[in-house]
This record gives structure tokens, sequence and C-alpha cells, in this order.
């Protein structure tokens, strides 16, 4: 594959050219099956299951007993901590990881997405399945297309000048606006489960976030007044926000870019747009696994827990193949996320007047 089929920044590096590796994947497959580890675990599921509506419902209990003070505003960031985590469930369940039966992990995950955490189990499974197809590619992966951030330079197109400037400083505003993706999640949610023919069992669906919502409102509003009620579910959406954009964003944000229409082998395809961040298992609770997210990509049904197990075993066949392996620390992930980001702002800042720059627009 030729180097021109990627779309970089200025300054970056294209990945090396790619063959096709389609039988060195089975044979890694092979042996990561032989050794167990897409086993299911449900021991460990039922545990975080049992552990997450324990908390929830301590925190609910919580709400009632501090009554109607503004006080209640330090258990938002517990319930967004506890939401994210039942978030995480809902995405390991809509992967086939906790049950074999795709029935019952469709089931779990409408529970725990739907009903619990107030994202619609079709809507996230529809768009996942594609990022999870064509990672960081132009045209198919929607997790690159922003109508306010530009992930790659072919987005700076047809941008005025007001949004031009804020784009050459868009690595800097991506943290205030994490404080805003939980709205954006819960609106995308809702707004799909409205169309008809958007996400599949549409009317359950409806039902299932419109009964969260309810369920939602009437704790809030049985402890403390319409206004208190209302700064807690805007602090508890701005910090969900700030930890789900938190462990989407630095995974291939700043990665290599594919070309419209390119096709590439599935390893190269998941690895090279793929990184990991490293930090143990303070890390691994906040990030919900996902920090492992070349495994997850190569293993997407794999058990959250097993992908720390697997991990030696895959980085070890990228360098048998030569193939780059990206894991960065948390602070050097987000760094690399703001320089990619900045990098891009700044090409089309210059598009006009460096050649350089010019070179990269597709």
């Amino acid at each position: 594959m030729s180097t021109d089929q990627f779309v970089g920044t200025p300054g970056s590096t294209p990945p090396r050219p790619a063959r096709r590796f389609t039988s060195s994947y089975t044979a890694l497959s092979q042996r990561v099956r032989a050794a167990g580890l897409l086993e299911r675990r449900r021991g460990y599921y039922w545990r975080r299951i049992a552990a997450t509506l324990l908390a929830l419902s301590a925190l609910a209990a919580t709400v009632q007993v501090v009554g109607n003070t503004w006080w209640q505003l330090l258990l938002a960031p517990l319930v967004a901590l506890t939401l994210s985590q039942v978030a995480f469930l809902g995405h390991d369940a809509a992967h086939q990881q906790i049950f074999t039966s795709p029935r019952w992990n469709a089931v779990a995950s409408r529970f725990l997405a739907s009903l619990l955490a107030g994202l619609s189990h079709g809507w996230w499974t529809g768009k996942h399945n594609v990022h999870h197809a064509a990672p960081n590619q132009i045209g198919r992966d929607t997790d690159i297309d922003s109508k306010v951030l530009a992930f790659h330079p072919e987005a700076l197109e047809d941008k005025g000048r007001a949004h031009r400037w804020f784009l050459t400083h868009q690595g800097f505003w991506l943290f205030p606006l994490l404080l805003l993706e939980g709205f954006n999640l819960h609106y995308d949610s809702a707004t799909a489960v409205l169309r008809r023919g958007a996400v599949k069992r549409r009317r359950l669906e409806v039902v299932l976030l419109a009964s969260r919502w309810v369920a939602y409102a009437t704790v809030l509003l049985l402890a403390m007044s319409p206004g208190k009620a209302a700064a807690f579910v805007a602090v508890e959406l701005a910090l969900f926000g700030v930890l789900l954009g938190g462990a989407f964003a630095p995974n291939h944000t700043g990665m290599p870019v594919l070309a419209r229409g390119v096709k590439q082998d599935f390893l190269h395809r998941q690895v090279l747009a793929s990184r990991n961040v490293s930090g143990g298992r303070l890390v691994d609770f906040f990030m919900g696994g996902l920090n492992r997210q070349v495994e997850h990509h190569l293993f997407p049904n794999m058990p959250r827990p097993n992908l720390r197990l697997v991990q030696p075993m895959v980085r070890r066949h990228c360098q048998e193949l030569g193939m780059p392996y990206t894991e960065e620390s948390f602070a050097g992930a987000f760094a690399a996320v703001v320089a990619h980001l900045n990098a891009v702002g700044l090409a089309g800042r210059r598009q006009q007047t460096c050649p350089l720059a010019q070179q990269f627009r597709t």
C-alpha cells in the first residue's frame, strides 16, 4: 500500500507500507482462541453489574436522605462516575462480551445502556459497528465526522473564517467541549430513536429511554426543588461527558487516517488506527478497558478482563511483523491528541500559502 492512501498532518510521518496479512491475523486469532482468551467471564461481569446496581441504589437513597439542599451537587459526580461504568458495561454487552447468546447480550445492553445510562442500544450499536469496521477512514467512520472539530485536513473544507480561527486552537478547546459531550450523546440518542427506521426495535427503545428519564426526574424531585434538580442533572451530564469523552478521545485521534475508498487488510486497519493508553488498573477503571484499544479492535468480542492478558501476545505479533504498535501514557496520549488537532487546524489557516500543508489535502 502506498503512503499516499493516508491523510496526514504537517510534520507527521506516514505509516510504513502495508502488505496483506490476513493469514497472519488468522494465526494470531487461533493462538488467542487456543489460550482460552475468548471464553466468557460471566463471574467478572455479574460482580461488576451487581456492584454498579448497588452503587446506583445507594446513591438514590442518599439523595433522599440529603434532601433539599445545594449539597446535593456533591453527589452528582458520583452519579456520573457510576453511570459511566454502566455505559461501559452496556458497550461490552453490545460487543457480545458477556454472554454467548446474542439475544441475551442485546437484552443486557438495552437494560444497561438504554434503561440505566439513557443511551440507546440500537443507536450506539449501529454507529459503533461502522466505526469498528473502518476506524479512522474518511467517508465511513462517523466518529471522525464533527460539525465542531476537524480530525483530518479534508474536514477543513467549506469552513467559515470564524470557524477556521477556532480550529487553529481546537486542541485546547477539546477539554471544555468534553463538558458538553454528555448532553450531545443523550441528544443524538434521543433524536435517533424518534426517527422512523433509524434503529431496530425503535418503540421499545423509546419506552426504555422515556422510563429512564421519568424515574431519574422522580428520584430528584422527591428530594429537592426543580431548580436544584436541574442543576444536579447539568453537573452530572457535564462530568458524564468528560468521563466518556475522555475514554474515547485518545483511542484514535492523531493516528493515521485512511483516505476514501482505500482497502486495507484487517490487521493493519485495526492496529495502525488505534492507540493504547498505559497506566495500570486505575486507567483500566476510568476508561472501561478501552485503554487497550488495539486489542479491543482486533478482538471486539473478547471479555474486558482478558484484554490485559492478550496484550503481550498482540505486541509480540506486531513486533515480529515490523508493524507499529502504539502505546502512550495517559498524559502523553492526550498531548498527542491536542498536538494533532492543532496541527490540522493550523494546516487550514496556511493551506493557501504553504505548499507543505497543501499536499495533505485530499
